[in-house]
């Protein structure tokens, strides 16, 4: 992000956060009147409006809602920003995130951003306007708008899900290119060499299965067929999708999918048409959830330590929240895979 896309980074309690009286300098009006432009703007003239709202934009602030309402700057509120609840993937790393916050006596507030035409600019300006104690957010990937009024408001802030070296504040995750690398490896040395990948169209997904059809042509294995589901995945999908990679691209002998739910549709297909899996194809999925290991046959997947990423969130949010320093701001919790029946 270049310098002029947002201001200059700040500490992340206290004086760190942008102030109505920063706003009402750089419009070079009285903060009483930027506070009227900002609460009651038909009572300013269109020029004052005009100059606080390029200044609001400039610096990324957001009105503190609760502002007056409170005697102590702790909400002991936190808020999480997760693509969907409809899947089970995030489902674990909320619950550990709400009960680890809850051992500390502060409380989990949730938005669903979406995965296509996101709302997490929107979601993010009603957050921020309530001055929670931090936020969580899922992945790294966010609007040029939506990374200055997170850097603008002096909020802890841990990104989850991901993996890079230049996080907005705080990061636990993973990486999804090595997911898809250490999955290439993991069928490679099951003797599979015609490898297939149904997948979701997030762009998290979307890293991996770049990642997987890269290792598989540096291994020299053939040209990876690919089929992309929309976001979030579903045993439908999956089952659709297996319907149109026999028909177009039939010689394959492993599938790799990118969610579980993708690879129990795959199974449904192939069982429905008596297709023998790992027979005819080996399975890979991915999240490990509880069903997979109870499927016949047992499902072979990526396992994310999804409760760890919730815990080691809220630790970073609540040590950050009480003044203590956090030395170590990105945590790479790693991935496994757990090979059963299916590969």
């Amino acid at each position: 992000m270049n310098a002029e896309a947002a201001p200059a980074r700040r500490s992340r309690r206290g004086s760190g956060a942008v102030t109505l009286h920063d706003v009402a300098k750089l419009a070079g009006v009285a903060p009483i009147t930027a506070s009227r432009a900002l609460n009651s703007p038909t009572q300013v003239s269109p020029e004052v409006l005009r100059k606080v709202s390029e200044a609001v934009a400039r610096t990324g602030y957001v009105r503190n809602v609760m502002a007056g309402g409170l005697a102590s700057t702790r909400s002991r509120l936190v808020a999480a920003v997760v693509p969907t609840i409809a899947g089970p993937v995030f489902l674990q790393t909320v619950q550990s995130l709400t009960d680890a916050l809850a051992e500390q006596g502060y409380q989990l507030m949730l938005g669903q951003s979406g995965y296509a035409d996101s709302r997490e600019d929107a979601l993010l300006e009603a957050i921020i306007g309530r001055r929670p104690d931090g936020i969580v957010l899922t992945g790294i990937l966010h609007s040029t708008e939506g990374r200055r009024r997170l850097l603008a408001a002096g909020i802890p802030v841990v990104e989850t899900w991901d993996l890079t070296p230049t996080p907005l504040d705080m990061l636990v995750g993973f990486s999804h290119t090595e997911v898809g690398r250490a999955v290439v490896d993991f069928l490679r040395g099951r003797g599979r060499r015609r490898l297939a990948v149904v997948a979701g169209d997030d762009e998290r997904s979307r890293r991996r299965h770049q990642a997987f059809c890269d290792a598989a042509r540096d291994a020299g294995l053939p040209e990876v067929p690919l089929m992309h589901v929309p976001a979030p995945t579903t045993l439908g999908s999956g089952r659709r999708a297996l319907a149109e990679l026999l028909a177009s691209a039939p010689g394959f002998d492993a599938v790799f999918c990118s969610s579980d739910l993708l690879a129990l549709g795959v199974m449904t297909e192939a069982q429905a048409r008596g297709i023998a899996v790992p027979d005819r194809f080996a399975v890979v999925g991915f999240g490990d959830l509880e069903f997979a290991a109870d499927l016949h046959p047992a499902l072979s997947t990526v396992r994310i330590d999804s409760a760890a990423i919730g815990r080691q969130a809220a630790r970073f949010i609540v040590d950050r929240a009480e003044g203590r320093e956090v030395a170590e701001r990105v945590v790479d919790i790693g991935f496994s895979i757990v090979g059963r029946a299916s590969a």
